[in-house]
């Protein structure tokens, strides 16, 4: 017996309901607890190694290839968990991510050359666990078809700005506060904790799609050109969010305040969060594809006019704006997933735009790093905006690609190619904790 997600027209959607759905705190609260040293793990490698080697430039480079490793194995990952299910991938996964981040500290305290560092870098990145997508990949599958679909999306959005905003605080805490290598050790000791307790949630965790018989193969999510799309204006956001973080610290250096670096980035993240919590509360009355337009367009604005802000506290109101304006894009970008991608390819899909925001944020970190140096932090500000220049051109040229074109789809292993499939029967209305099923049926 199968059963579908629906919610009462009339009910609104907010967290309340979407937190009753039964099995939902099961998966969330260890969902959090796994995936919080992900915002460690970056400015923990640039506080070990900075201390180590005594070079900025070299704990760049060294976080560089962590990310650029992890953007690249992020949809390998994803793909793998739609194939043989999410403890069966996530296990094996945290466990040689501690390994390889333990490699990296002892290296890196061993005083080891640079190219060794970046080395031992590779699969530390590489093994990053994929935590959030899992997460997202659950929600979808307890709520498709569901408008609670959306909430979840935003609720996970101000999840990740949540960690994005705790994690480094933390990671810094420890690296100056107990010794430079805690940062690293800790976000390998939660990896490891938090990765095992979400893992062994089975009983939430969406279906596995093994490979059919007769040698035919899954094809990728990467096949469908909404996706392709999708993952073009995540590359954008990507941009914004490397962006600022080297060109708001190198303002504050510029104006003789380091310190205004926290509170400059800590004000951009709340209008990230605000935003993220104010999508999930509203019961939208246009279409997501629209929604991504009119809200990328004006993150395009905001971080067009970054460049132009000459004081701090004129540059501290467009960053509140550009993050006001980010949660939109992403939230509605993740909820289009659910209408444009298979169910047997949508944690990999998940993935390859997390895998994009991080690949972005690498990109744009070592441009605006390049573009400060030599001529100021307004020059950092110029990457920012022509990565959401470009991205919002791509979306408005190929943004038929982002309308589903039937409501439930397969893939079709033998060609690669999206294939109709007939409409479900009808979904019985939603109950009191947030979850409908069909109507009961006798079964032999």
């Amino acid at each position: 017996m199968t059963s579908a997600v629906t919610t009462d027209k009339s009910a609104r959607p907010g967290y309340g309901q979407l937190l009753r759905t039964p099995g939902a705190i099961g998966f969330v609260l260890p969902g959090f607890a796994a995936r919080l040293p992900f915002g460690m793990l970056t400015i923990s490698i640039l506080l070990l190694v900075q201390h180590t080697s005594g070079s900025y430039g070299s704990a760049g480079i060294v976080a560089a290839v962590t990310g650029v490793s992890m953007a690249l194995s992020a949809p390998v990952m994803g793909k793998l968990t739609d194939r043989r299910g999410q403890s069966a991938v996530l296990v094996p996964v945290v466990l040689m991510h501690s390994a390889a981040v333990s490699t990296l500290v002892a290296l890196a305290l061993l005083g080891a050359p640079v190219w060794a560092l970046a080395l031992a870098a590779v699969p530390a990145g590489a093994s990053v666990p994929q935590v959030g997508p899992m997460v997202r990949a659950r929600w979808a599958a307890k709520l498709e078809g569901s408008p609670l679909l959306p909430t979840a999306a935003a609720f996970e959005s101000v999840t990740d700005e949540f960690t994005f905003v705790v994690g480094p605080v933390l990671a810094t805490a420890l690296c100056t506060g107990v010794h430079p290598a805690a940062g690293l050790i800790t976000e390998a000791v939660l990896t490891l904790a938090g990765g095992l307790v979400f893992a062994a949630q089975r009983a939430t965790q969406p279906k596995a799609h093994a490979a059919p018989a007769g040698g035919e193969k899954h094809a990728s999510a990467l096949s469908f050109p909404g996706l392709r799309v999708l993952i073009v204006a995540f590359l954008g956001i990507g941009a914004v969010f490397g962006g600022m973080q080297v060109s708001l610290a190198a303002f504050s250096n510029e104006i003789g305040n380091p310190g205004a670096n926290g509170l400059l980035y800590g004000v951009f993240a709340a209008g990230n969060m605000t935003a993220g919590i104010a999508c999930g509360a509203i019961a939208w009355k246009i279409g997501p594809r629209r929604r991504l337009l009119l809200g990328y367009a004006g993150l395009t604005v905001a971080a067009s006019v970054l460049w132009t802000a000459h004081s701090m506290i004129l540059l501290g109101a467009l960053g509140l704006v550009v993050g006001l304006c980010i949660a939109p894009a992403l939230i509605t970008g993740y909820t289009m997933i659910e209408s444009l991608i298979p169910a047997n390819a949508r944690t990999e899909a998940f993935t390859w735009l997390t895998g994009a925001v991080a690949f972005g944020q690498a990109t744009a970190v070592t441009l605006a790093g390049r573009l400060t140096d030599a001529h100021g932090s307004s020059y950092g500000f110029l990457v920012p905006m022509a990565g959401t220049v470009l991205a919002l051109a791509t979306l408005l040229a190929l943004r038929s690609s982002l309308a589903p074109k039937a409501p439930s789809r397969i893939i079709n292993s033998s060609t690669g190619s999206p294939a109709t499939a007939a409409p479900e029967a009808p979904a019985a209305p939603v109950n009191e904790r947030g979850v409908g099923h069909r109507v009961p049926v006798t079964v032999d």
